[in-house]
């Protein structure tokens, strides 16, 4: 463990059908860096991923979505899959979740289909973005410049294409938590 996350707090907000790479890589990354990280899930007990079209491990749910609290949190990541962001921008208390983190300022970090949350949550108007490439008339029309980039950052909000990109991905989410750290000593 590098610990250059030490004391920070991740929120993960995802349901069943959150891609499995998205989900776990970024996970055991952050991790690994000394942060401690929870799934938030409008479900309770577990959600089932997916993986190569198909259903594969379930995960454990760390807190209901109805009992969390952003500001109990330093970021918020925005995993993808298809089915994950699609059912959680249907549930305004997620969308809510989302917003509650912008309104405090603080990192969100969403990769391949979890830019859909941005756009319900209409927080990509006049903001470059990134995302899995079928999205991308969905992000203009919700008000983005939307980019075929890895990673782009603009602002608190951090967004990146797909699996491939993770590497990527978990590097730049970690630089900002990082000075998001150096702000606060």
């Amino acid at each position: 463990m590098r610990n250059r996350l030490q004391s920070l707090r991740i929120a993960v907000l995802a349901t069943d059908g959150v891609e499995e790479s998205e989900f776990g890589e970024p996970v055991a990354a952050f991790k690994e860096e000394g942060a401690e990280v929870s799934l938030v899930s409008p479900k309770p007990g577990s959600i089932a991923a997916w993986k190569n079209g198909n259903w594969s491990r379930s995960i454990s749910v760390d807190i209901r979505l109805e009992k969390a609290d952003a500001s109990d949190f330093d970021a918020l990541i925005l995993p993808g899959g298809v089915i994950n962001p699609d059912r959680l921008r249907m549930i305004p208390a997620a969308v809510e979740f989302v917003k509650a983190f912008q309104e405090e300022g603080k990192c969100i970090a969403a990769i391949c289909h979890g830019p859909w949350l941005l756009a319900e949550a209409d927080l990509v108007r006049g903001r470059t973005v990134t995302s899995w490439p079928s999205l991308k008339t969905d992000l203009r029309n919700a008000g983005a410049n939307w980019v075929d980039q890895a990673v782009v950052e603009d602002g608190n909000i951090i967004t990146s294409r797909k699996p491939d990109d993770i590497p990527m991905f978990n590097a730049r989410v970690t630089e900002a938590l990082e000075r998001s750290l150096a702000g606060k000593t």
